[in-house]
């Protein structure tokens, strides 16, 4: 790996920490790009490259994932909605859908006593959202 490889990983990763520190506000891709002092479309493609998603789909996921835990605590459908950080609760009700697979609704509607026996580590990996391969 060159020097400037190396250096793009780590302007990257500022970004990618932005978006995991601040996923509730209101995040585009050119405030991304500038975390990572590159210009949005050489980041979009540089993200993509390194982290196999582009930067809104690592954004929305990161959403979903701490959507997941505030519907599984009892929070509405709506407030989860605000909280994440999203503006349409039909665009996050469809994404939400999208990648879990159930609606935000059911997902919350289902019982989740069965994830507090197992230690948070595992717990966190194992809830981590995934995106569902449409055929």
């Amino acid at each position: 790996m060159t020097p400037e490889e190396i250096a793009d990983l780590a302007h990257l990763r500022r970004a990618r920490d932005l978006m995991d520190r601040e996923y509730a506000q209101p995040l585009d891709v050119p405030a991304m790009a500038r975390a990572a002092l590159m210009s949005p479309a050489h980041f979009s493609r540089k993200f993509r490259a390194a982290y196999g998603e582009t930067p809104y789909a690592y954004l929305m996921t990161r959403r979903i994932e701490r959507a997941k835990a505030l519907l599984r605590q009892g929070m509405s459908v709506t407030d989860t909605c605000v909280a994440v950080g999203c503006t349409s609760l039909g665009s996050f009700s469809s994404r939400f859908t999208e990648i879990v697979g159930e609606t935000p609704s059911q997902y919350r509607a289902r019982d989740h006593r069965d994830l507090e026996v197992v230690p948070f580590r595992v717990s966190k990996a194992g809830l981590r959202p995934r995106r569902r391969l449409t055929v």
